[in-house]
């Protein structure tokens, strides 16, 4: 095998998926190793609609980036998000007063957007930025999107990842922050700059959170991310991804299937005849 073909062999973790598995390693087997399919949520969707017209807004020259031109593009989001996947399309009967209320929760979030931040004195580096890192000693490449990246005449760079909740209590505030140093970690080790500040903008409650990562915290929470794929690791090899239950089960998917609310476990799935375990990307 070529070191081309070694890389594109790597198993791959993603920094929700990391969540998943530190939250509860059962939502993680079922989402990556099953893949159990999970019916869209209209909040969900919502969240998906917000973050396209706020990436599509960024098109458009500074003049033209307004809360009534962000609120103009939302049904067309809507529309092709809803085309592209018709499970998606099956949440709202179109031209309905649910659609429409649900879309004008959505230009609610917009505003929100527009009372933290002017975009039309913004002009973003990067917009949906794909990141990778190999921990080959390991073998997982990290991987994922960042939002936005900004950067100054200076030089200095700041992380913005939007989020259509509300801001987290402190007891959940190292979750939220998980995956902004994820984000860091990614952007240090290919472009060897560390992000000047990472920024949580929660719109659902019109709140930023800013924090600012420096080295000795990245090399420490890089050496968490191998401790967490080794866990994954073992998980794979012996099997147990038992549960564990949170305040965060309420809004997981798969009460059905854990035996925490007195669901059944499907069997792990199985390998073809002679071939090996492969922890499958995520």
């Amino acid at each position: 095998m070529t070191a081309v073909d070694e890389r594109a062999a790597l198993a791959t973790l993603s920094p929700s998926r990391g969540s998943d598995f530190k939250s509860c390693p059962l939502k993680y087997r079922l989402r990556v190793v099953d893949r159990l399919p999970e019916a869209p949520s209209r909040e969900a969707t919502r969240g998906t609609v917000v973050h396209a017209v706020l990436e599509q807004l960024f098109d458009l020259p500074a003049v033209e980036r307004t809360l009534e031109t962000a609120a103009a593009l939302l049904e067309p989001a809507w529309d092709a998000i809803a085309g592209a996947e018709p499970d998606v399309a099956a949440l709202f009967e179109p031209g309905s007063e649910e659609l429409r209320d649900w879309l004008g929760s959505a230009h609610a979030l917009l505003g929100n957007y527009f009372a933290l931040e002017d975009p039309a004195r913004l002009e973003p580096a990067e917009r949906e930025l794909y990141v990778t890192h190999d921990l080959e000693d390991v073998g997982v490449r990290l991987h994922g999107y960042v939002d936005r990246l900004d950067r100054s005449a200076t030089g200095r760079t700041r992380v913005v990842d939007y989020k259509t909740g509300r801001a987290p209590g402190e007891q959940y505030e190292a979750s939220a922050l998980f995956q902004l140093k994820f984000y860091a970690l990614l952007l240090w080790r290919s472009e060897g700059v560390i992000p000047d500040a990472l920024r949580l903008i929660y719109l659902g409650d019109v709140v930023t959170v800013d924090y600012r990562p420096d080295e000795d915290e990245l090399r420490r929470f890089e050496r968490t991310l191998v401790a967490l794929w080794q866990a994954i690791r073992r998980a794979t090899e012996t099997g147990d991804w038992r549960p564990r239950r949170s305040a965060l089960c309420g809004w997981c998917s798969f009460q059905a299937y854990c035996p925490e609310f007195g669901g059944t476990t499907p069997p792990l799935p199985r390998d073809p005849p002679g071939t090996a375990t492969v922890l499958p990307a995520s």
